[in-house]
């Protein structure tokens, strides 16, 4: 049996490919948070919960209406994308002239209501969540063997990162985002509707988070505290990329995601602490972050 560091290699890969899907996760839910973080500076806590939406708009779609993954994989994203921009209209939009703490306050509150909520309805058990049959079973790599549905979550993950990078920083739509958060009279001057294109921000932000619920229900199954299991690590992701910064929050995202993956093979023990130590070591060296500006 081949052996790296007196670890056999199918034990490392193993880890190495749990640490790339939790960290493809942790890139989707850290590129929602920075584009309403850098956008419209709002500490968007409730991000957890419509990671908890997604998940469970596609459990409904399909124990109610029948209605499978792939079209949920669409269908779950745009409902909690359309919450999200109701929210950011009728609500958050009367904060922006306050202080970041209320809108965090805001959100923390929205984020508590929903979980116990949900709780009180489905129960704090997790509810299974079937994979699509195209994406049953895995395939033998000789070195490791990588189960399909994991090794879609990557690519989709990958896919999505990218393409909502490139909306934000290589389009004229994400230039005019941009734009109108820096300096909005300006942008109101050359005939933008800018409330609108601040509740498209938060609406986009939101859909992500709901994606990557979609994507994670079959792998860790739909429970009502997988939101606030994962928004802490989310949120120090962030803050190591630099709060604001998308390309930051999509690789660090991936990154820690092998980090922890990397612990557990070494120091299991540490696995959970860190990316907390991480993010303590480099808000010491880098207050701004990995990618942030000061």
């Amino acid at each position: 049996m081949t052996m790296i560091f007196g670890i056999p290699v199918q034990a490392l890969m193993g880890q190495l490919l749990v640490g790339l899907i939790n960290g493809s996760f942790y890139a989707m839910l850290s590129l929602g948070l920075a584009i309403i973080f850098g956008l419209l500076r709002i500490i968007n806590f409730a991000h957890g919960a419509q990671y908890m939406l997604g998940a469970f708009a596609g459990y409904l779609l399909l124990a109610y209406a029948g209605i499978g993954f792939w079209p949920a994989l669409i269908l779950a994203p745009l409902i909690v994308g359309l919450t999200g921009a109701l929210l950011e209209r009728f609500a958050l939009s009367r904060l922006y002239d306050l202080d970041h703490l209320y809108g965090l306050l805001f959100t923390f509150g929205l984020a508590l209501v929903l979980e116990g909520t949900f709780r009180y309805y489905f129960g704090a058990s997790g509810q299974p969540y079937a994979p699509p049959p195209q994406l049953a079973g895995g395939t033998n790599l000789g070195f490791m063997f990588l189960p399909n549905y994991r090794g879609f979550i990557v690519l989709a993950s990958l896919v999505v990162c990218i393409a909502t990078w490139l909306l934000i920083e290589k389009t004229k739509l994400g230039a005019y985002l941009r734009a109108a958060t820096e300096n909005p009279t300006l942008v109101r001057a050359f005939g933008v509707n800018v409330p609108l294109l601040l509740t498209f921000t938060y609406g986009l932000g939101a859909a992500l988070a709901g994606l990557a619920g979609i994507l994670a229900a079959p792998v860790y199954q739909v429970s009502p505290l997988m939101g606030s299991n994962i928004i802490i690590i989310v949120f120090a992701v962030v803050v190591v990329g630099g709060m604001g910064s998308i390309g930051g929050a999509i690789v660090t995202g991936y990154l820690l995601g092998l980090c922890e993956g990397l612990t557990k093979v070494f120091y299991p023990e540490a696995s959970n602490i860190v990316i907390f130590v991480i993010m303590a070591v480099v808000l010491l060296v880098r207050p701004a972050g990995l990618f942030g500006r000061a």
